[in-house]
């Protein structure tokens, strides 16, 4: 069961979502990662929206898209697929 958890006044949906946003900003404290955004809308066809957790910017430029699962419902399974072919895009899963 997913907990909503506030870290920086932002709240998460669990977590351990909200684990890895600590996470991440221990990585820009060390140089590793630039930036990175939350809940970046991906648009996809019949007005659906997927929303990545984080979008990352790491040191070298790279950029990730993240999605911290607990569970993989079939709604989540469809539009990760979806996306990762419209955008030719890897989602990674936390």
């Amino acid at each position: 069961r997913n907990v909503r958890t506030t870290v920086d006044g932002i709240l998460f949906a669990s977590k351990k979502e909200a684990n890895r946003y600590c996470e991440l900003m221990l990585l820009i404290k060390a140089g590793e990662v630039l930036y990175f955004l939350r809940q970046v809308p991906f648009h996809l066809p019949g007005e659906v929206k997927y929303l990545c957790d984080f979008l990352v910017v790491w040191k070298d430029w790279n950029v990730g898209i993240e999605d911290v699962k607990g569970k993989r419902t079939p709604s989540y399974i469809m539009k990760k697929k979806q996306v990762e072919f419209l955008y030719t895009v890897k989602i990674t899963e936390i």
